[in-house]
């Protein structure tokens, strides 16, 4: 099964983009972060046309969350618990059934620049709400993966130049703390399970030719539950799709799992 987390930066804006990705690198399910679009306006019919199933959390003009697959979803979950009043649409959850069952759970965390400030508590207490689902998601001992746009940058490694990052909310010491919390419940890091080294990078701004000079950070990541990291036959990063027409600023990040 090949699951896949992509932050579209706009599903309408990016439609095309989105769409020839789908038909060249068939994932079976994928993770969209920052949809921009509430769930009744989800342009669902082209990926409804392709066999996707469509489940959506959605906000006006801002972050939004959705899952797409080709295999039924079933329990699907919307919000991080943890907060009744948090009315930001950047979590939902299903469970997808292959080989056996998958709960996946895809996730938009908050910037939280500028740091510090109300936006930074916001992002450190957001990753409390997730370091205790991450906790829930270990109990049950059933495969499960959280994968999406963390907004982290976990080592200076994952960035071209982290010496310009070290006052950025994506990698303040208490942001990568706090990930490094949630990994240290005894996730794996998809993609540095099979990966190591500098120079792999999920994200390029579109500002003064980061893309050109390769000036990425890695901050789209796939965590994966030990039962789930059992299963893991390859994770890559399709950076190749930054440099095409209307790109997003992020490219997608893919899982195979034997599911």
């Amino acid at each position: 099964m090949k699951i896949a987390t992509f932050n579209i930066n706009g599903v309408k804006a990016r439609a095309n983009a989105l769409l020839d990705w789908l038909d060249e690198a068939q994932p079976d399910v994928v993770l969209l972060q920052e949809i921009k679009s509430v769930d009744e306006a989800f342009p669902r019919e082209p990926f409804e046309d392709r066999g996707y199933n469509v489940e959506t959390h959605g906000q006006k003009s801002f972050n939004g969350v959705a899952i797409l697959s080709k295999l039924p979803l079933e329990d699907v979950h919307r919000g991080l618990p943890g907060d009744d009043e948090d009315e930001q649409a950047r979590w939902i959850e299903a469970t997808v059934v292959g080989k056996r069952a998958l709960r996946i759970c895809g996730l938009y965390l908050p910037n939280g620049n500028p740091a510090p400030g109300p936006k930074f508590d916001y992002k450190l207490k957001w990753m409390e709400r997730l370091h205790a689902r991450a906790r829930d998601l270990l109990a049950s001992e059933d495969p499960a993966l959280m994968a999406g746009d963390y907004n982290i940058i976990p080592q200076a490694e994952d960035a071209k130049r982290p010496d310009a990052w070290r006052e950025d909310a994506l990698f303040r010491p208490d942001s990568r703390a706090a990930f490094q919390r949630i990994v240290n419940l005894g996730f794996t890091d998809a993609f540095r399970a099979r990966t190591q080294g500098p120079g792999h990078y999920s994200f390029w701004d579109y500002q003064a030719g980061a893309w050109n000079r390769d000036d990425g950070i890695r901050i789209d990541h796939i965590l994966l539950t030990p039962q789930a990291a059992d299963l893991l036959q390859d994770c890559r990063i399709d950076r190749e799709i930054r440099g095409r027409e209307k790109p997003s600023d992020h490219v997608p990040v893919w899982v195979s799992l034997d599911l």
